[in-house]
């Protein structure tokens, strides 16, 4: 009996959605709450005094869900508005209250891979570090990725160093070329590569393959 009470208790969901009214007291909101549930709410969590370590920690677990969902589903949304409502959908972009040029980063991505080659025991992020990518490199990266359970920083270091290895062979091979560009354009990109928390030379390879891909798509 005991263990059946214990399998019920962890099967048992922790988050709950409620709508704070205006007017309503707070206080007694919280207090209202159900014990060891938290609830969402559209200005943030309600969370009781005695929750549990175990109920905190698979709230954390959901909430990491939705996040990581919630992308796939915006970005699945735009597509579909893009493709279904013409000029129209950035207009409906605008009425939801979103930002377009996000949306169009996770629209790119869900492009880039159908719903069944999508892996539910990577987020959102696993894939678009490989979105660039070929689709069977993409599935290579993505199989080495769930496998060793990488983060999405082991990952993007991994291809980093592969492309390392590509370009040393390449050099080998071929005649270097060079391109002319302002020093204080170099600069600039420096800056935007440590923000990516990446080098230059990676930036540099993922900013174009995303341009090239997205202008050949459009």
């Amino acid at each position: 009996m005991r263990d059946q009470t214990n399998e019920s208790r962890q099967e048992r969901p922790v988050l709950y959605r409620k709508k704070v009214r205006p007017g309503t007291n707070r206080d007694k909101t919280v207090a209202d709450s159900h014990h060891g549930r938290v609830l969402t709410t559209e200005v943030g969590l309600q969370i009781p005094d005695d929750l549990t370590y175990e109920d905190w920690q698979r709230a954390g677990c959901q909430l990491s869900g939705i996040v990581n969902s919630s992308m796939w589903w915006l970005g699945d949304w735009l597509v579909y508005g893009k493709n279904h409502y013409g000029d129209r959908y950035k207009r409906g972009i605008h009425e939801a209250g979103l930002q377009y040029q996000t949306l169009r980063n996770y629209a790119w991505v869900a492009q880039r891979f159908e719903m069944e080659r999508r892996r539910g025991a990577l987020s959102f992020q696993h894939h678009a570090e490989v979105a660039s990518l070929p689709v069977e490199d993409q599935d290579q990266w993505l199989d080495r990725a769930e496998k060793l359970n990488w983060t999405t920083k082991q990952l993007r270091e991994a291809i980093r160093l592969a492309r390392e290895d590509q370009m040393q062979d390449v050099s080998r091979a071929e005649t270097v070329r060079r391109l002319a560009v302002p020093s204080d354009r170099i600069q600039w990109w420096h800056r935007a590569a440590a923000q990516s928390g990446t080098d230059l030379q990676q930036w540099v390879l993922t900013t174009l393959d995303q341009a090239a891909t997205m202008a050949l798509e459009e």
